[in-house]
Parts: C-alpha cells; structure tokens; sequence
C-alpha cells in the first residue's frame, strides 16, 4: 500500500477513529506501566487521544507530542496549548538521546515510512531501560474497526489492498520490529475496545470523510461503486441499530538499550 497521507480535519478523523482510539489510550498507557513523575514523548499524536491520557496522569510539563500531519499539529495545540508539540516523522525525532522515560505510539508504526527505523528513534530518545511502547490494529487477524469494511471491498474487489499487510498487523510482528531496532525485555498482548453505532448509517458515514486507507479508497470510487460497497456493507452488519463494534489492537512494550 503506497503512504498515506493524514492531511484530513481533526473532526474528521476523530469521527472516523477517535470513537476507538480514545478508550485504546487508557489501555495502552496501562500496558505501557506508565507511572507518575516521568517524562513521556506521544509520537504521531494525531488529533491527541494518546496525549491526553498522557496529559491527565503526567502533567502538561512532563509530556512532549509529535506528528508529521500539519492538519494534526495545529489540532493537537489548539488542544493543548501548553504543550510541546512538534511537526516531525518517527524517523526523525527533533530531541535529545535519553530524553524521556516512555516513548509511545499509538496506531503509528504501520504508517511509519521504515517501521524499524522509527522504533530505533523512539528507543534513541528513550533512557536506559526505559520503556517504548507501540500498538496496531488486528487488519491482518480480521479485529480491527475496519475489518467489516475491508472485507466488503474484497468481494466486490478481490485484487484491492487493505491493510492487512502494514507493518505490526499481524499477531507477533510487532515483537518482531522491536528486536530489529534492537530493544529488548520484549512483551506484548492483545488490547480490546468496543464502539456501539445507533444505525448503520452513523457507522458508515466516517467512511466518506477521506481519512486514513480506507477512506481513501472511498473517495477513489465513482458513485456506482460507492453505492455498491456501501450496500454490501450493510449486508455484513445489522440494518437496525445499534451496531456494536468490538475491536483489537496488538500491543508491544520494550526496553532501550
């Protein structure tokens, strides 16, 4: 799949994923062992879910955000004004070797442009045994928010590419990324979030916002073939609300060198 471009309103992706990624955050954080009194760097911030669970342990002084998305950026500071947030990539974090205690990326690595590259910044950054953390969605296992969507466009497309083959969508792959930016103490596990839809046109609608593959792939469609995918999708899902969607995300913490 070529690069993604999240250039998109942060209304619009919080409507398209912040329904999922904002229970994942406290979650992940979790995982993660985040404790009070550290430093912790949020990389690919996004519209900030990550960072304000963050924020609401840490303190506003103890945490610092990226993001390469400008749209993003300008979200995430009006967000959080006090912040320090910085428009950069994963693979080039704009600070100091052993400048935080966690390092953390939250459905970041399978749009980095060199997954292991970016981990090894995040462990650069990171002090000694300090802890980088990272979580995916399930697209290769079928559990991921867009897994219903995906499978709608393969019978209607067989030769499409979702997003099964990003980096860290697979059970393991992660821990695999890990060892090749060379962490180490390596754990990882399953994180689960639900999300519940009135009606299968709430559900739908994100899907026409242009955000992240997905959307793309929508706004590539001419109207007959929108129309027809909108209506296989409906087939897969109930067409009476609610529409609960349950979601799972691989998750994988290391330490730095």
């Amino acid at each position: 799949m070529r690069e993604v471009s999240f250039e998109v309103g942060a209304d619009a992706y919080g409507r398209f994923m912040g329904r999922y990624s904002e229970p994942l955050a406290a979650k992940f954080v979790a995982f993660a062992g985040l404790t009070e009194g550290r430093h912790a760097l949020d990389v690919g911030c996004g519209t900030g879910a990550l960072t304000a669970e963050l924020v609401g342990r840490l303190g506003t002084e103890a945490v610092s955000a990226v993001d390469p998305s400008n749209a993003f950026v300008a979200a995430a500071r009006s967000r959080f004004p006090a912040l320090d947030i910085r428009r950069a990539s994963a693979e080039r974090l704009p600070f100091a070797d052993d400048a935080f205690d966690f390092a953390l990326a939250q459905l970041v690595v399978h749009f980095m442009k060199d997954a292991v590259a970016g981990l090894r910044e995040m462990a650069r950054v990171t002090r000694p045994d300090g802890a980088v953390a990272a979580c995916v969605w399930d697209h290769a296992g079928g559990g991921s928010p867009v897994s219903v969507f995906w499978k709608a466009v393969l019978d209607l497309d067989p030769d499409a590419r979702d997003e099964s083959a990003l980096a860290g969508a697979r059970e393991g792959q992660l821990a695999e990324l890990f060892a090749a930016a060379g962490l180490h103490g390596i754990e990882s596990t399953a994180l689960t979030v639900r999300s519940s839809f009135a009606s299968f046109e709430e559900w739908w609608e994100p899907f026409t916002l242009g955000v992240g593959p997905a959307g793309e792939y929508v706004q590539g469609l001419d109207a007959r073939r929108r129309e027809a995918l909108r209506d296989r999708c409906a087939t897969l899902l109930p067409r009476e609300g609610p529409i609960e969607i349950v979601a799972s995300a691989w998750a994988t913490l290391g330490r730095a060198s």
